[in-house]
């Protein structure tokens, strides 16, 4: 099987030398898979001056959340007889297996502007936004322009719900007097809401499709929590204008080899297709090297997925994800090229939000003409494509689909004894912001120190001015 990417081995040569030599060094930290998680904290690390090596037993980038090229692969992988000739050129194609949008202004983008690994990549802005409402999606309103056109609400909830997004936008932590007697640090969301009137289901699609809040508990935690979610969406749209997400061109495959070239640069190792035998420890159970063969390479650090250890991670529950190829766009979305929906929780009676993503030949990963959605839940029942039925229905007829269930591990301990550090698995999400989540906790456990996002001083698109 072949993964997006340049020759491995090739690309190992050329960034490392030899790889015996390599194994014989001490570094700072030892990162195990090429995982999105993974190839981001690399990143971080390398850039913060750590000496690092980093592992993939795999011949090719990208883990659990890999591309596959061309074509046909996908197909062999899932059994499935080789596609025809209406699909185009198996070599158009780069399917990710775990499709995630980026927030334009989301922490996400900022680590990445960070690294320097942006200079590797090209964006491009998805075109839609979309929320599940009645058995029909509506475009997912963020200013109080898109609130007064809205489907989702009748004429007296529309002006609430401008007043309320409104407030959201001018609140001022440190201003009183736009508070409007309701201290947003203390007073719960479920409160604020109250205080403005707002119905049920313009809760449910603020919190799920605007705040992106995965369930209700927000409800009873401080509402700035969930205002500053909101902003974010709101700022991350107001950059690109049609939704606040992007997506890299030919897929997201691009990130990991985007981060071993930069590794390259501060003298970090990557090592492909290389077997770990064995994670080392010394008498106090605190990790000293990594063991491959014959080798150990000495380090102070370890980070992995759960893959690597799985003796040390706990399985908490299943994302169902289901790849479908479209030779039409989804309908009712004004034909957009690309696009998110988001089906929450309340509308189909289920505890977990579904997910729709949708890309397609206008970000390279597809031949002309073709799309590709995901639609992912977290797992309910013992009927697991059942519970995906409201976002597959939304599709439109389906060429061919992809159907995977995947266990979800949380690591048993947070690594700072024995500075072992785990991933956890990603989540149903079709975003990238849990996922970062992940990553700035890990990189605080690992380095004792929240990331400091003020080091950020430009934007995307900007390193080229």
């Amino acid at each position: 099987m072949s993964y997006i990417g340049v020759n491995p081995r090739e690309e190992i040569e050329g960034l490392c030398g030899s790889l015996t030599e390599s194994m014989d060094e001490e570094y700072d930290a030892i990162v195990l898979g090429t995982g999105l998680k993974e190839c981001i904290l690399s990143g971080m690390l390398s850039v913060s001056g750590k000496k690092v090596l980093h592992i993939d037993r795999n011949r090719y980038y990208g883990g659990d959340s890999a591309s596959l090229t061309p074509l046909e692969d996908l197909f062999s992988q899932f059994n499935v007889p080789s596609p025809d000739d209406s699909y185009g050129r198996g070599r158009d194609w780069n399917v990710d297996l775990i499709p995630k949008f980026l927030m334009a202004h989301g922490q996400l983008v900022k680590l990445l502007i960070h690294t320097g690994v942006t200079r590797y990549l090209e964006f491009k802005s998805v075109e839609g936004s979309y929320v599940y409402k009645g058995g029909k999606i509506a475009k997912v309103p963020a200013d109080e322009k898109e609130a007064l056109a809205s489907d989702l609400m009748g004429l007296f909830e529309k002006r609430r719900f401008k007043n309320f997004l409104i407030y959201v936008q001018e609140y001022m932590e440190d201003d009183p007097k736009t508070w409007k007697d309701f201290d947003a640090r203390t007073g719960t969301m479920a409160e604020l809401y109250e205080k403005f009137g707002l119905e049920d289901q313009t809760q449910d699609f603020t919190g799920h499709a605007l705040a992106l809040h995965r369930d209700d508990d927000h409800l009873q935690r401080p509402a700035l929590e969930t205002m500053k979610r909101i902003r974010l969406y709101s700022d991350s749209l107001a950059r690109y204008g049609k939704s606040p997400y992007l997506y890299p061109l030919y897929g997201l495959g691009e990130l990991p080899q985007g981060f071993a070239r930069l590794s390259a640069i501060y003298g970090g190792t990557y090592m492909l297709d290389k077997p770990v035998d064995e994670i080392v420890l010394d008498e106090s159970g605190k990790v000293v090297g990594v063991k491959s063969g014959d080798e150990v390479a000495k380090c102070k650090q370890v980070y992995c997925d759960p893959s690597y250890v799985p003796e040390k991670v706990q399985k908490v529950g299943q994302v169902i994800r289901c790849i479908c190829l479209l030779d039409h766009p989804v309908p009712n979305t004004k034909d957009a090229l690309s696009t998110q929906i988001i089906i929450p929780q309340k509308q189909v009676d289920r505890k977990s939000d579904i997910y729709v993503s949708v890309v397609s030949y206008t970000h390279q990963v597809a031949a002309k003409g073709w799309f590709i959605a995901m639609v992912s839940t977290t797992v309910e029942t013992a009927n697991p494509e059942d519970e995906i039925r409201a976002g597959l229905d939304l599709l439109g007829p389906i060429k061919q689909k992809f159907v995977t269930v995947s266990d979800y591990y949380e690591p048993l301990n947070n690594g700072e004894t024995t500075q072992l550090f785990i991933s956890t698995s990603y989540d149903a999400t079709t975003h990238f912001e849990t996922t970062c989540l992940d990553v700035l906790d890990i990189f605080k456990r690992g380095t004792g120190e929240d990331f400091d996002f003020s080091k950020v001083k430009h934007n995307l698109g900007d390193e080229d001015q």
